[in-house]
């Protein structure tokens, strides 16, 4: 048996077992991973194409043992100039912010939409400032899956964004607005984030999925715990994209100087440098947690009770002393953190047991949790 961990500062054998986790999403392999509402399905031939381009540059390096140490000692000084680059952009709130996806227009939108006096007349002003969100919210309206809920009008193709808001109505305004912003945040577009990006997302819908079950259980605002889990992507997101930008920059520019300088061996030893996932994950660890509160703060967001319960969610003093919506996100958390290392074949019964003690999780909850399908998205 497992000794009851529950509730004060995290043991040492918890953290480790998050830590696992977290090197399961950034390090792990990509084989395997189930793709539901894949946030940018376009991106793998390329990804596909880059990696024969790849191979074919690694064959003609294996003929020279010369080329290889090359190829090794490039690949070295790549990932330390982008390690040294990425903690000094790290440093300053004000480059995190000139390069991060999130902004004060996203986290308005997300603060109005618990807002006891909000409206669809209120609301749409800030949906409209946004090109994107209006695309995604009227390509929603416009699917087959939601003609089936207006099927009166379920042939007629909607564009007008008063007759879009209307149609998906406040309630589920609530949920698809937290998903689809959350969904902008992630670092699109970087061929060497596509299978982080596809696990991370997962990992942050079955989060949602299982805070709307303890919300329900625990007669809670099953919206806001739903936002608060997305947004705890917030700071991770962040972090991957300056990296992967920065290692893209820096690959970029001594390939331009490999090509100029017509030299051939140097050109291959840059092209094949491997995307350098531990010196991310390593910044990920130290600073995700913290920018999930801190740059929304930078933001003008300090006041906002959203950006509190994200702060409280950082877990210093220990689960027991969280407020109750703050231990049900993180009981989510707990939950999706076991069920995607379980799929992985790397959670023991008893670490199962130990995260379950420490996040005190009641038999009722595990079965009410246990009860869903994680593998299909059901928002309304």
């Amino acid at each position: 048996m497992v000794a009851s961990v529950s509730g004060g500062l995290k043991p040492a054998p918890v953290a480790a077992l998050e830590q696992k986790f977290l090197q399961q999403l950034i390090l792990g392999t990509q084989a395997n991973t189930p793709v539901w509402d894949d946030p940018e399905p376009e991106l793998e031939a390329i990804a596909f194409k880059l990696e024969i381009e790849r191979e074919a540059a690694m064959e003609r390096i294996a003929k020279k043992q010369q080329t290889k140490q090359l190829a090794q000692q490039i690949n070295s000084q790549l990932h330390m100039s982008l390690k040294t680059e990425l903690a000094n952009q790290l440093a300053s709130l004000d480059i995190i912010q000139r390069h991060s996806p999130v902004s004060d227009k996203h986290l308005l939108l997300l603060e109005m939409l618990h807002s006891p006096q909000l409206d669809l007349n209120r609301l749409r002003p800030a949906v409209a400032s946004q090109a994107w969100l209006v695309r995604d919210l009227t390509n929603m309206v416009n699917s087959p899956v939601f003609g089936a809920r207006r099927p009166q009008n379920k042939d007629l193709q909607v564009s007008d964004l008063k007759l879009v808001l209307g149609y998906i109505g406040m309630d589920n305004l609530r949920l698809l607005i937290p998903f689809y912003i959350c969904r902008h945040w992630l670092p699109l577009g970087h061929t060497g984030l596509l299978w982080i990006n596809r696990k991370l997302w997962r990992y942050a819908q079955i989060q949602g999925v299982a805070t709307r079950v303890l919300a329900a259980l625990h007669e809670q605002d099953g919206a806001l715990l739903y936002a608060l889990s997305l947004m705890r992507q917030l700071g991770a997101s962040v972090v991957l994209g300056m990296g992967a930008s920065i290692f893209e920059q820096l690959r970029g520019n001594w390939l331009k100087e490999a090509s100029k300088a017509r030299d051939k061996e140097l050109y291959d030893a840059v092209a094949v440098s491997e995307f350098p996932a531990l010196e991310i994950f390593q910044q990920v660890q130290e600073h995700a947690m913290r920018l999930n509160w801190q740059l929304p703060q930078a933001l003008g967001f300090a006041d906002s009770a959203l950006i509190t319960w994200l702060q409280e969610l950082e877990d210093k003093q220990g689960f027991e002393q969280m407020p109750l919506l703050a231990q049900l996100v993180a009981k989510a958390s707990c939950y999706a953190q076991s069920l995607l290392l379980d799929e992985s074949h790397q959670l023991s019964f008893r670490d199962k047991q130990l995260l379950n003690s420490y996040y005190a999780m009641s038999e009722q909850e595990l079965i009410r949790l246990q009860g869903q399908n994680y593998r299909k998205l059901s928002l309304f």
